[in-house]
Parts: C-alpha cells; structure tokens; sequence
C-alpha cells in the first residue's frame, strides 16, 4: 500500500492491510474521504458531466457515479497499471475512453483513500506554480 503524501489528511491515520467496512455504500464513502480533502482551501466541490466531483484549483481531481463508483484522475501510466491489474476500470463516458481517468465500482475505504491521495498529488503538479 502507497503511503499518503506529507500534509495529506490521512498521513496519521492507521490502515490495516486490506482494510473494508460492509458499512459503506459507494456515495457514502464518495461523500466521507472526499470531505476529509477539505481542510485545503485550494479543494471545493463541483460537478463533472453533471455528477458530483472534487477539484484542486480548478483542476478535476475525482468524482463519483452511481455506475463507476469512484472515479479519479492519475496519471496514465497509473491509471494502466491500475487497469492492468483489474483493480480498476477505464473511464470512458459515451465510449471515449479518458486515458488519465480511472474508475473504482468496488467499495473499498483504504483503495480509495490511498487513490484520492494519489489523485490529490497528480492534481497538485500539474497547478500552476506546482512541483514538476
């Protein structure tokens, strides 16, 4: 498992191995980790072709349907390494596939988590002014 990023809201938070909880549904754990993304004025909500989403700096970071479940923004080699893996699944709306979008239908805390912290890194570098 990937460690979260220095200053990341989950940077202090224990994860076991494998972790899930029967509990969740999909929205619900959209809603709960991408809530835990706001303490960093920089990150809002918005919507993406109509369904829920989070930003960095205008810049589209996640989002979240009922078919795809969580749906984030990686960078390409990430995102076929997820595919590759069956992990994930393309993202491809209407048929055209989104080469740096990744969708995640299994509801997972600790997979999702660890991909909105990656999602949030990919974001930050490629802001203006953001790391190379």
């Amino acid at each position: 498992m990937n460690q979260p990023a220095p200053g990341s809201p989950f940077a202090d938070e224990h994860r076991p191995a494998g972790e899930k909880s029967g509990d969740d549904t999909a929205r619900d754990l959209y809603d709960d980790l991408t809530d835990a993304l706001l303490y960093d004025p920089a990150i809002g909500r918005s919507t993406m072709m109509g369904y829920p989403c989070v930003r960095l700096a205008d810049r589209f970071l996640a989002s979240y349907d009922a078919t795809n479940g969580l749906v984030v923004k990686l960078p390409a080699t990430r995102v076929s390494e997820l595919v590759d893996s069956g992990t994930g699944l393309p993202f491809a709306p209407a048929g055209k596939v989104f080469r740096e979008w990744v969708a995640l239908p299994t509801v997972d805390r600790a997979l999702w988590r660890d991909l909105l912290d990656e999602a949030v890194t990919f974001a930050r570098a490629q802001a203006p002014g953001g790391p190379s």
